[in-house]
């Protein structure tokens, strides 16, 4: 919990007092953005890298006819590695089962809770690309936790409203946020940042504007999905990128230690350097990363049609090679509406494609369900 001791003249906010929590005594208020610091000439190179290297992967993402095919899944691995970083985890082929028949949990101990919150946050980005018309705002935030709390644990605490009471990350707590009597200012600043361009670097930009969200915590729950989400929103949108092709949670999970303590250090000592360098060294790794899981998964869908073509091929099962990118898991019922042809002709050609070693039958599901184990490996594995 940031306390008036741990801070130095150099911290961007205040300690402020609150009542009526058990065990919590104050509460940490950043300060308006922009920050009052100076970029540091040594950072150059770093920022140079990580944007020739994200220009590197819209490139690359740019060269694909169709960029769902390669984007679905990317996001797909997205809304795991977002939500593991609060502790909730899935099996990624019952995810995709579940994504074919959602349904919403009986009680907050349902283990569907954690199904739903990865297929809503999946759902979530898929947000802005169906509504492009919704700027960057706190409108468009308020949406994002809609889609994101709608029918999952916590539910209640009302999704899409900001918070107007007091909350806290951690029991005992690790940090304590402003009181919600202060929100509505910091809010109208942090929408007016979103809006004006400052001196900053749009990428360097865009990690300012997650510390300060993340500083914020504006809701009662999902905070740190919310600003993830938002994250690749910025990035994509101030960087001029084609598409959301950058997104940082896997990183970030990856070093989630560092993660935590360089936003702490930011609250505490104005430590705005090593966070920017954290976050750049991270856009450097995530989009080599996510260039080559882009190319893989390019010549596997390559692979798939040449498979298909060289059995005599047919324009039904290309259909279905394209949807396995979509969503590597299918039923047969899926098939059949995507294709609009019968239970067994949909069936069989299925089975032609488990025939030809692009799809494996899948055990226990309440359908007849195949996978691409093949894609799955290319989006999950590290």
């Amino acid at each position: 919990m940031v306390k008036p001791d741990d801070m130095d003249g150099n911290a961007p906010g205040r300690i402020v007092p609150v009542t009526g929590m058990l065990g919590i005594e104050c509460a940490f208020v950043p300060a308006p953005l922009p920050p009052s610091c100076t970029w540091p000439d040594r950072l150059w190179p770093l920022l140079t890298t990580a944007r020739e290297d994200l220009a590197r992967l819209d490139g690359t993402g740019k060269s694909v006819v169709n960029p769902d095919l390669v984007l679905r899944p990317l996001q797909n691995r997205e809304a795991q590695k977002s939500s593991s970083l609060e502790g909730t985890y899935t099996d990624p082929e019952q995810q995709m089962l579940f994504a074919l028949e959602p349904t919403e949990p009986s009680s907050s101990a349902d283990p569907v809770n954690a199904q739903r919150e990865v297929f809503n946050y999946a759902q979530a980005l898929q947000l802005r690309r169906s509504r492009d018309e919704l700027p960057l705002s706190l409108r468009l935030i308020r949406e994002l936790h809609r889609v994101l709390m709608t029918g999952v644990r916590s539910s209640d605490r009302q999704p899409g409203e900001f918070r107007r009471l007091q909350n806290q990350i951690g029991r005992p707590p690790r940090y304590v946020p402003p009181p919600a009597n202060l929100l509505p200012e910091l809010l109208d600043n942090f929408e007016k940042y979103l809006h004006t361009q400052s001196g900053l670097d749009p990428l360097v930009r865009a990690f300012v504007a997650h510390y300060q969200f993340e500083a914020i915590h504006p809701f009662m729950d999902g905070n740190g999905r919310v600003g993830r989400l938002l994250l690749a929103l910025c990035i994509a949108d101030w960087c001029g990128l084609s598409n959301q092709w950058l997104y940082m949670s896997a990183y970030f999970d990856r070093n989630k230690d560092e993660y935590i303590d360089r936003l702490f250090e930011v609250s505490t000592s104005g430590a705005w350097e090593a966070w920017i360098e954290f976050c750049l060294r991270g856009v450097a790794e995530q989009a080599r990363d996510t260039t080559r899981r882009y190319e893989q998964l390019i010549e596997l869908h390559r692979q798939f049609h040449a498979k298909v073509n060289e059995s005599g091929g047919s324009v039904r099962l290309s259909h279905l090679v394209d949807q396995l990118f979509l969503s590597p898991v299918i039923q047969v019922t899926t098939a059949r509406d995507l294709l609009d042809v019968t239970y067994p002709t949909a069936r069989t050609d299925l089975r032609k494609l488990a025939d030809l070693e692009i799809i494996h039958e899948l055990k226990g599901a309440r359908q007849i369900a195949y996978g691409c184990r093949p894609i799955f490996n290319v989006i999950y594995q590290d």
